[in-house]
C-alpha cells in the first residue's frame, strides 16, 4: 500500500500543510502503515423489567465479516497485490467541485476502483474462497449478560467483535438495553412504583392484598389498625425497589400509590345507613389464614413524595457528575437477531 514519494498526485497532499508536512504524527508519511480502527456496531436489546430485576443472559445471533482463513485476508492465492492506479494506493479520492465564483468544495470518498483498499488483484490470482474480497460472512452467537439493576439505555459491549478488515483494528459490538414497558410496575432510577385502588370501605376500615413482585414473590400488603388511607396518597416499602447496579444486595424503595374508589351515588336509605355505620369490607377482599401464612410480611411507611423526589433528584445530580460520557455510537451494519 502506497503513499510514498512519486507515483503521481496524492490527494492527501492538499492537507499536508495543516499537519506540518509529515502528517499529524510527524516524521514523514505513514498513512500506508497506520492501522485504522473499524467502526463499532450498535444494536438495541429489548429486556423486560423482570430481566433487569433478577438479571438474565440473552443469546444473540449475528452475521459479521471475518478475515478469509484461506488467504489470511490477502484476497489472493499468492498473497500478492498491486497498487490501485485510480487512487495511487491511498484507497481514497478527493473530488473538487466549484459551486460559486471563487468558491470550491472538496469531498473525500473511498476509491470506487478498489473499494477503498488501495489494492487490486488480478482475476487469475483471486482467492477462490473470498473471491478477492479478503473477508467472508461469519455467523456467531453472543451471550449478553444483563446484570441486576442495569438501566434503560445502558450498554453491553463485546470488544473486537464487529466486522474484520485487513490492517484494521476490529471495532466493538454494542448492545443498548431497551426496557419494555411493564403492565404493573413503573421504574424511576432504583425505585419502583405501583398503582392500587381501594374501595371506600377499605380506605376507612383497613385493607389487605397480595402483590406479586418481579421475582414472583408474594408480598402481603396491609394497613395498620385504625389507619385511614386518603385518596392520592403514597406509602413506601423499604428495600423492595430495584437492585442497585453492581451492588445487588442494596435496593431502592417500592412506592404504592393509592386511589380510593367512591360510589357514584347513594339512595336516601343508604345515606341514612352510612350516617349510622360505615359499610363492611367486601368479602371478596378477605384473605384466609392459609393465604396469609404463605406471604412475606411487609411494613408500610408514611412518606412525603415532594421531599422524596427532591432527595432522589439531588442523588441523581451527584451521580451524574461522577459519570463519564461513553461517546458517540457508530453506524449499524451487523444484523442481529435475539434468540
Amino acid at each position: 500500500m502506497g503513499g510514498g514519494p512519486g507515483g503521481g498526485h496524492d490527494p492527501f497532499d492538499i492537507f499536508s500543510s495543516f499537519f506540518g508536512g509529515g502528517g499529524p504524527f510527524g516524521g514523514g508519511s505513514s498513512r500506508g502503515r497506520r492501522q485504522r480502527r473499524g467502526e463499532d456496531v450498535v444494536h438495541p436489546l429489548k429486556v423486560s423489567l423482570e430481566d433487569l430485576y433478577v438479571g438474565t443472559t440473552k443469546k444473540l445471533s449475528l452475521t459479521r465479516k471475518a478475515l478469509c482463513s484461506k488467504c489470511n485476508g490477502k484476497g489472493s492465492k499468492s498473497g500478492a497485490s498491486m497498487k490501485c492506479g485510480g487512487c495511487q494506493g491511498t484507497g481514497m479520492k478527493v473530488t473538487i467541485r466549484q459551486f460559486g465564483p471563487g468558491m470550491i468544495q472538496q469531498m473525500q470518498h473511498a476509491c470506487n476502483e478498489c473499494s477503498g483498499t488501495g489494492e487490486t488483484i488480478s482475476d487469475r490470482d483471486r482467492c477462490p474462497q473470498c473471491k478477492g474480497d479478503k473477508v467472508v460472512p461469519e455467523k456467531k452467537v453472543l451471550e449478553a449478560h444483563v446484570d441486576k439493576g442495569m438501566q434503560h439505555n445502558q450498554k453491553v459491549t463485546f470488544s473486537g467483535q464487529a466486522d474484520e478488515a485487513p490492517d484494521t483494528i476490529t471495532g466493538d459490538i454494542v448492545f443498548v438495553l431497551q426496557q419494555k414497558e411493564h403492565p404493573r410496575f413503573k421504574r424511576k432510577g432504583d425505585d419502583l412504583f405501583v398503582e392500587h385502588t381501594l374501595s371506600l370501605a377499605e380506605a376507612l376500615c383497613g385493607f389487605q392484598f397480595v402483590l406479586t413482585h418481579l421475582d414472583d414473590r408474594q408480598l402481603l400488603i396491609r394497613s395498620s389498625p385504625g389507619e385511614v388511607v386518603k385518596p392520592d396518597s403514597y406509602k413506601a416499602i423499604n428495600d423492595e425497589g430495584m437492585p442497585v447496579y453492581q451492588r445487588p444486595f442494596m435496593k431502592g424503595k417500592l412506592y404504592i400509590h393509592f386511589s380510593v374508589e367512591f360510589p357514584e351515588s347513594l339512595s336516601p336509605d343508604q345515606a341514612k345507613a352510612l350516617e349510622a355505620v360505615l359499610p363492611q369490607k367486601p368479602s371478596g377482599n378477605q384473605l384466609t389464614e392459609m393465604e396469609i401464612d404463605e406471604c412475606e410480611e411487609t411494613t408500610l411507611h408514611q412518606v412525603n413524595m415532594e421531599e422524596e423526589m427532591r432527595r432522589k433528584q439531588q442523588s441523581q445530580r451527584e451521580a451524574y457528575d461522577d459519570d463519564d460520557d461513553d461517546g458517540d455510537d457508530g453506524p449499524q451494519r451487523v444484523q442481529c437477531a435475539q434468540q
